[in-house]
């Protein structure tokens, strides 16, 4: 088992990353250049963790897990923008909201123990 696989905001991450997946295949009608940058910004909130969790250094761990929080920041500013297009609901932005925020607290504890 892989260290990343242990870390409980790599599971909450992967299992956002899903459901927003699956929002973007039942949501055809959003604007493609904002279903890309979301999938794209989605995927590297994983993947970062995934890397910075394999680094040595702290300074580098903190690096990567860094990139993963603007990546989650990204998502909340893209759906914020999908909701105020009328693309989603007020309940539906609130709930990836939501999501985001739980997910950017996780990271930034683990940023803050990351310091040298």
């Amino acid at each position: 088992m892989f260290d990343f696989e242990n870390l409980e905001v790599y599971k909450k991450a992967k299992e956002l990353n899903k459901i927003v997946l699956s929002f973007l295949r039942q949501n055809k009608i959003i604007d493609s250049y904002l279903r890309d940058q979301l999938r794209r910004a989605s995927i590297s909130m994983v993947i970062n963790i995934a890397e910075g969790s394999g680094k040595f250094s702290k300074a580098d761990k903190r690096n990567f897990y860094t990139t993963a929080r603007g990546s989650v920041y990204e998502c909340t500013s893209l759906f914020e923008i999908i909701f105020e297009e009328g693309q989603i609901d007020r309940n539906q932005y609130n709930d990836f909201y939501q999501k985001f925020e739980v997910v950017s607290k996780m990271l930034l504890a683990l940023i803050n123990s990351q310091r040298i």
